[in-house]
């Protein structure tokens, strides 16, 4: 964010501006506001309070490693083959990951084999479908923010018209009048749109995860041993070594 900052404004600095031409309040309040009210319109409060947590997860949260995670299902497995399913009992207190700590909770309690398996993949589904909405809350304002720069340029020219008797101001009217198109523009391509991206990447991450929980959960009431376990959860970790395809904004905007 820094960088594509500062790129911006070193371009305008090369090219005779300075910082004072693109501080207009107005615009901000125009894109802003109106960007907000439009995502506010199309989703729940509660889709937008979600959004809002989920920003750490792009700037703050660091992801859990796959492949410690893997040896800690693995010595929950192995665990269990030496000392019996019961004896994860005194690990649930412990486990911070609710998914995790609640698939580890039905291993335990002996619930059978498909019956967990419906239960966590149902648990699986519906955590997607709910995370799924915080990057579509940060795309669709992406989406909304460069119109409402171009109305914020619409509404500025028609100040500048509405002054044609005083010529000299015309021209600068114009160029304040274009700063919302600025505004609308860049929040969208290096704020929005990049912050989608990254937030899709790591809520990914956080389903894999809990893909590789209920595999170990099967693990465990099928009796694998941890050495199985880690060759049946290597697919994984194969899977964080593959780069992610890039987001491309005319798909993102046409959702």
């Amino acid at each position: 964010m820094l960088l594509a900052t500062a790129g911006v404004i070193a371009g305008l600095r090369l090219d005779g501006g300075t910082l004072s031409q693109i501080v207009q309040p107005t615009a901000v309040l125009i894109v802003l506001g109106g960007t907000l009210g439009a995502v506010m319109i199309q989703f729940p409060l509660s889709a937008l309070l979600d959004a809002a947590k989920a920003l750490r997860y792009t700037f703050f949260e660091m992801p859990v490693v796959a492949s410690e995670r893997v040896e800690q299902l693995a010595g929950y497995c192995s665990r269990a083959r030496r000392l019996g399913m019961l004896s994860l009992d005194a690990e649930l207190d412990d486990i911070e990951d609710p998914f995790l700590q609640r698939a580890l909770t039905l291993a335990v309690d002996g619930v059978d084999l498909g019956e967990l398996r419906v239960i966590l993949e149902l648990d699986l589904l519906q955590r997607e479908e709910r995370e799924e909405q915080s990057p579509k809350v940060l795309e669709a304002a992406g989406g909304f923010s460069p119109t409402l720069g171009i109305v914020g340029a619409v509404l500025g020219l028609i100040q500048v018209m509405q002054h044609l008797d005083n010529l000299g101001d015309i021209g600068r009217g114009i160029a304040v009048a274009f700063v919302s198109t600025f505004y609308g523009i860049g929040l969208a391509n290096l704020l929005l749109f990049p912050l989608a991206g990254k937030l899709r990447i790591r809520l990914r991450e956080r389903q894999m995860l809990r893909e590789m929980t209920l595999e170990t959960m099967i693990a465990l009431l099928e009796g694998l041993s941890a050495a199985a376990l880690r060759q049946r959860l290597e697919p994984y970790l194969v899977a964080r070594s593959v780069k992610t395809r890039p987001l491309v904004l005319p798909e993102l905007i046409s959702r």
